[in-house]
């Protein structure tokens, strides 16, 4: 899969050296030099130029590129301009660009971005979810369902995975267990141990019962 970055903030910048880590050819670029000097190594390639136009996104291979992040988002207007060329005049596979706002968000959708993100308002609604819930960690794939870490119940100890028939009994999954900052997933005969940190997905009310076993 190849990716290009255009905008290295906070945001961009990890995306580009976080899919460079994964493996993933990578192109960044930004207008600033200090960041590109300090992406070069971590990136396939870096490059420091300002996007105005087509011609300026063609004559870097962005044409050749799988899936575009845009994410410059402070640059409201530019980012929707890039936006549109990419998938109106460029045909991208697949884009995606950051949002500022949801108003942002609505007009990025309208000119053809394939996803939109509001990073601040994600980081937001999760550190809330996380404060405000019993859970040790908390990931909100919809209003109503979630994947969550839950120390296991004491009702839980001594017994296996199968044993607990979990969706029968509490309408949950057992995804996995976290060792350190390991997660696998959980077999069948695991029997479950006290103090374990086990990784469960479902309704958010039915992940609260959970936890109050």
């Amino acid at each position: 899969m190849k990716f290009c970055v255009i905008g290295l903030g906070r945001f961009g910048y990890q995306v580009a050296t976080g899919l460079a880590e994964n493996g993933m050819g990578v192109i960044a670029i930004d207008s600033n030099e200090a960041i590109i000097a300090s992406i070069r190594d971590q990136v396939t390639q870096a490059i420091c130029m300002r996007v105005t136009d087509e011609a300026s996104l063609r004559s870097v291979g962005v044409d050749e590129m799988d899936t575009v992040i845009v994410a410059m988002g402070e640059n409201f207007a530019q980012s929707i301009l890039i936006t549109a060329l990419l998938k109106k005049r460029m045909n991208i596979p697949k884009v995606i660009a950051r949002a500022i706002d949801d108003m942002h968000k609505d007009i990025l959708k309208l000119v053809g971005a394939d996803r939109t993100i509001l990073p601040e308002k994600a980081i937001g609604i999760r550190l809330a979810d996380n404060l405000s819930s019993p859970f040790m960690d908390l990931t909100r794939l919809t209003k109503d369902f979630s994947i969550s870490q839950i120390i296991a119940p004491k009702k839980f100890v001594g017994k296996t995975i199968a044993e607990l028939n979990l969706y029968k009994n509490y309408n949950i999954h057992a995804l996995g267990i976290r060792q350190d900052e390991v997660v696998t997933s959980l077999d069948p005969d695991y029997v479950v141990v006290e103090g374990a940190k086990l990784i469960f997905s479902g309704k958010h009310e039915d992940l609260e019962k959970i936890n109050k076993l």
